[in-house]
């Protein structure tokens, strides 16, 4: 964790990755915040992107920030980072999973960039590009939310499937989440 960690750096660097790398029609999954890093990720290497899939992830218009579309406070919060305390973790974010998968999610729980939830998105282009994209509502994660959800699915002309879980889908429903990628990619 250090200062200066933004969406925007995030992006640059998984883009220079899949320059380096010298990758292709990639597909991208984020969930969570990660939604915001994966857009802006599409949005800057847009020659590499195969397919994006928003799985419960955050789906910001230009402008906007995590804090508008999210309001439940963080029960950590430093100046540099923000995000769940332990307890919040295991008796909150986690508290639908088995107790050994739980304990593993709760080891690998990290606090976020205070940047990716403070300043606004920059996606100039995103939104007015044509993509071809899923979206995954997870009916269980009071965060983003349904509505979140749909806004994205319609302005972007998005598949639109659910699974009946929590914000986490690769933890709690790792082969309904894997089907569902791998159905969307058969229907290309």
């Amino acid at each position: 964790m250090r200062p200066g960690i933004t969406v925007e750096s995030q992006a640059a660097e998984l883009a220079q990755l899949l320059f380096y790398e010298d990758l292709n029609d990639v597909v991208l999954v984020a969930t969570s915040s990660g939604g915001m890093v994966m857009a802006r990720t599409a949005e800057i290497a847009r020659e590499r992107i195969g397919r994006l899939v928003f799985a419960d992830a955050l789906a910001l218009r230009n402008g906007e920030k995590v804090s508008d579309i999210v309001t439940r406070p963080s029960s950590i919060n430093t100046e540099l980072a923000l995000g769940p305390s332990r307890e919040d973790a295991e008796g909150r974010l986690f508290a639908g999973l088995d107790p050994e998968l739980r304990a593993w999610a709760v080891e690998r729980c990290t606090l976020h960039p205070i940047a990716i939830h403070t300043q606004p998105v920059k996606l100039d282009r995103f939104w007015s590009q044509d993509w071809d994209a899923s979206v995954i509502y997870c009916r269980r994660a009071p965060n983003p939310g349904e509505a979140h959800q749909r806004r994205c699915a319609e302005a972007l002309g998005a598949r639109w499937h659910e699974l009946d879980t929590g914000h986490y889908p690769m933890l709690s429903e790792p082969e309904n989440l894997s089907q569902l990628l791998l159905t969307t990619a058969a229907e290309e």
